[in-house]
């Protein structure tokens, strides 16, 4: 099963069109538009939340490269898929569905967790204050725990904290219920504590 027959597939079971703010009433007219033949009307859609795809690709992969790489797949899949799209969610919802399901596809065929950037053991001449420093390498920590944590249990923290989203919006993206998005997200946090635990109480 392709990725774009899963989605129509999944958005065909459900019944009636979403409740929409005037934002998403908006990203309605647009699809309208590009399917009554107006392709600058998708490339509207993708201006708008090209960000927001690459920020959520970034977040989940930790690789520039393969951030830039999912996010336009992300958008090729939707380009080929909305003339499926039944307006059961929002349409930012259904995009970031794509986005989370190609990541941990990525991820799961990559099989590496890719750390951020290393902080070298000697610093450069224009080396920034020790503060900053241990601060770049307390950041680097949270990534390396994020990056370990299950795939639902990070898509669902990357969705809610950086992506700021409701649980019943991760749900929809993670085709789960609302309490479960919350209770991924409730052991994400757990996990994170315990591995982060006494992070630098030796420094």
């Amino acid at each position: 099963m392709t990725i774009q027959t899963q989605y129509v597939g999944d958005r065909g079971t459900q019944a009636g069109e979403v409740q929409v703010s005037s934002e998403g009433q908006r990203d309605f007219e647009l699809i309208d538009r590009f399917l009554e033949g107006d392709t600058s009307a998708f490339d509207s859609l993708v201006q708008k939340y090209q960000k927001d795809v690459y920020r959520l690709a970034y977040r989940m992969t930790q690789s520039v490269d393969d951030a830039k790489d999912l996010a336009q797949e992300t958008f090729l899949q939707a380009y080929r898929a909305l003339k499926g799209f039944q307006r059961h969610s929002s349409f930012y919802t259904w995009l970031y569905r794509i986005a989370v399901h190609l990541c941990l596809h990525h991820r799961q065929r990559s099989g590496r967790v890719t750390p951020v950037a290393e902080i070298p053991d000697i610093p450069a001449p224009d080396a920034p204050p020790l503060y900053d420093l241990l601060e770049a390498e307390q950041r680097q920590a949270v990534a390396l725990a994020i990056a370990a944590l299950p795939p639902q249990q990070r898509a669902a923290l990357t969705l809610r904290v950086h992506q700021n989203l409701s649980y019943k919006e991760i749900g929809e993206i993670l085709q789960c219920s609302a309490g479960a998005a919350r209770a991924n997200v409730f052991h994400a946090i757990q996990k994170l504590r315990m591995q982060l635990a006494g992070f630098g109480e030796d420094s």
